[in-house]
């Protein structure tokens, strides 16, 4: 089931050597099940912490996050993280090991775990590479099988924070489509951090933009028809409108 997700005006502040200081100021969004959403905005400007505060991970100073009306205090199943750290994998696993491990922590028969990492494996297009090893498989390689991990226990929530920022821009490129096709599959709802503007506005239904001080300088629609050309006229015109959002 992919959910909906309501932030209502979330302040957070962390300790500092001279006061509190504010990383995330009265920030509101609403996110429609099965919707795209990607937080763009420079660094330091707060994605991280939101995204964050929607994983259960940090507790807001202020304000409320629900998800199909349900509060969020903690981590849940509900959610699956993905970050941009490609070590996040665990070395001494397998893609598949890896894959299981979410399922093997609760206790889901082994039958079971191996039949949802097979699917799981065709769906990001590594079925091929089921018994090879992180340190087998190229930075692009161990995304996919990342992003399968969080997907193993069907949350209704996908979460990711830059989770292609370190790759390079041909491998970043082609993951962008096939995110695409992960998502159009299996429908979740996603919350995708980015400081890359092309990348908000191939993947993103709805842009949020951030200012630096931590709040939403602005929320962007973006309407343009799947599979999206980014030559494309409008592509381009609305790539514009976002930057123009960022530098004023």
């Amino acid at each position: 089931m992919t959910k909906a997700i309501e932030v209502r005006r979330i302040r957070v502040e962390f300790p500092g050597p001279s006061g509190s200081v504010v990383a995330v100021h009265d920030v509101s969004m609403s996110v429609a099940p099965s919707e795209f959403v990607c937080i763009l905005g420079p660094s330091g400007c707060g994605k991280t912490t939101i995204l964050n505060c929607l994983a259960g991970f940090i507790e807001p100073t202020s304000g409320d996050i629900f998800i199909d009306a349900n509060p969020v205090s903690a981590r849940g199943i509900d959610r699956g993280v993905v970050f941009q750290d490609l070590s996040q994998l665990f070395p001494w696993r397998t893609a598949q090991r890896n894959i299981e491990y979410g399922l093997e922590v609760r206790k889901v028969p082994t039958a079971q775990r191996r039949t949802r990492a097979a699917e799981l494996l065709r769906l990001v297009k590594l079925e091929k590479f089921a018994g090879a090893y992180p340190h087998e498989l190229s930075g692009g390689m161990q995304q996919r099988v990342a992003i399968a991990r969080a997907l193993a226990y069907d949350p209704g929530v996908l979460l990711m924070d830059e989770p292609f920022a370190a790759l390079d821009a041909m491998t970043r490129d082609t993951l962008q489509q096939q995110l695409t096709d992960i998502w159009s599959a299996t429908k979740k709802t996603v919350v995708y951090i980015t400081h890359n503007v092309g990348e908000a506005v191939f993947l993103g239904d709805q842009i949020i933009i951030m200012g630096e001080e931590g709040t939403v300088k602005t929320i962007l629609r973006n309407e343009i028809d799947r599979p999206r050309d980014p030559l494309s006229s409008e592509f381009v015109e609305l790539q514009r409108e976002v930057l123009s959002h960022l530098t004023h």
